[in-house]
């Protein structure tokens, strides 16, 4: 099934690995975009750590501390209830803990003197309902404060561009796939055109490269049509201008004086009507288009009719086959196939005798006690080709058997072991 849309499933992986390289790499301009704009606020802290530290250092009261805080939009939540929520449920965007080095000029019995003093900090930013939020804590005490100027990172513009260029790679995708559905149609035609319907058009309007193969399809289906009722309508007008001739010669040799001439000419007639009638099997054979004729039938009964066929004695043939088993063939053709498999193991059988069975695999079998061929199967199923001139026949009657089943998408095999030849319809 991939197989056989082996294109479509190519684009969509393609589209699936665009996607997913796509979602990856804005996934991580994200978490890096997001980390710079924390880090570019928390800066913040700095302003915020400077006043509370001179607010503890001078014990200036609430009210100087809020209103130094106002001047840079920062305000001291009053709530308890709330700082506590802060607390509890706000989502921790960044802390840090540094020290603070603060240099003061002091005045003792000798003299001026500098006090250096270090104080130990932490500052943690936090986010609760979408507002920003400094917790800054000393030594001496903490403080939380609210930055109304600072608003949380905002995504909404980076998940804009994310998806306008999805939209472009997926509407560019869905062009590509809209380009390849005359292609599938195309597929379907040909598989049409396959099994048998030969007046299928290709022909499209469209001017691109499957609209050009496409036509150029349709082009060659004409003249495959042309060629192939040329041939029938060759073959065809010849076997039956044949016929003619060889029924007269049939008639005319009864009219010679000796026996013996009227034997032998009605020989060669014989033989020249047996060739013509084989050429009509091939020629239907190689003309059949499609299974309309096919129909299931009992195996024994097609064997017994290649049988009557075949004009074979009875006790000559030994038939092992069951009553039960069925095949959907063409009859009279499939019938011919078996008849000729007969002839031919009659013809080259020792003892003349043969075996017809089902093998393991469920498969027919024609046995009989003969020489092994001299050649591979491969040279006899071509026509007109055989061991021994002298016998009967036009070589035609394996490359026959080989058509015959190529048309029911079977083939012909030959095995040889213990002085027995089998051939097979595998």
């Amino acid at each position: 099934m991939i197989k056989r849309h082996a294109v479509l499933v190519t684009v969509l992986f393609a589209l699936l690995v665009s996607v997913i390289s796509l979602s990856a790499i804005f996934w991580e301009f994200y978490k890096l975009n997001k980390e710079q704009y924390i880090n570019h606020i928390f800066t913040k802290y700095s302003v915020i750590t400077q006043i509370y530290r001179e607010h503890q250092q001078r014990q200036s009261s609430e009210i100087m501390l809020e209103a130094n805080l106002a001047v840079y939009n920062l305000e001291v939540p009053k709530d308890e209830k709330l700082k506590k929520e802060i607390f509890k449920n706000g989502k921790v965007l960044k802390r840090e803990g540094f020290k603070s080095f603060n240099t003061s000029l002091l005045i003792n019995d000798k003299g001026l003197y500098t006090k250096n003093t270090i104080m130990h900090l932490r500052a943690t930013m936090i986010q609760y309902m979408r507002k920003i939020y400094f917790h800054i804590q000393t030594p001496n005490g903490d403080i939380l404060i609210h930055d109304s100027e600072l608003k949380p990172y905002n995504y909404i513009t980076l998940l804009y561009s994310y998806m306008t260029i999805f939209m472009i790679i997926s509407l560019s995708f869905i062009l590509v796939l809209q380009k390849l559905r005359p292609l599938i149609r195309l597929r379907k035609k040909i598989e049409f055109y396959g099994n048998g319907n030969m007046e299928i058009s290709f022909k499209t309007n469209s001017q691109d490269e499957i609209g050009s193969v496409s036509n150029e399809l349709d082009y060659a289906r004409q003249k495959i049509n042309n060629i192939l009722e040329s041939r029938t309508l060759f073959l065809r007008n010849l076997m039956h201008e044949l016929k003619t001739p060889i029924a007269k010669g049939t008639i005319a040799t009864q009219m010679l004086s000796t026996q013996k001439q009227r034997d032998r000419f009605s020989s060669i007639f014989k033989r020249l009507e047996s060739l013509v009638t084989e050429f009509a099997l091939i020629e239907e054979v190689t003309s059949l288009d499609d299974k309309s004729e096919f129909s299931e039938y009992r195996l024994v009964d097609i064997i017994d009719g290649a049988i009557d066929m075949a004009m074979v004695e009875r006790e000559h043939i030994s038939v092992k086959i069951s009553g039960k088993i069925k095949l959907h063939v063409n009859y009279r053709l499939y019938t011919t196939a078996i008849k000729n498999m007969i002839d031919n193991a009659m013809k080259y059988s020792t003892n003349a005798h043969i075996t017809i069975l089902m093998n393991d695999k469920n498969e027919l079998c024609f046995e009989n006690i003969g020489e092994c061929l001299k050649h591979p199967l491969q040279y006899y199923i071509e026509p007109f080709t055989k061991d021994n001139p002298s016998k009967n026949s036009f070589g035609l009657g394996l490359y026959l058997v080989d058509s015959i089943l190529k048309a029911h998408d079977q083939v012909l095999a030959h095995e040889y072991e213990n002085g027995v030849n089998r051939f097979i319809f595998a």
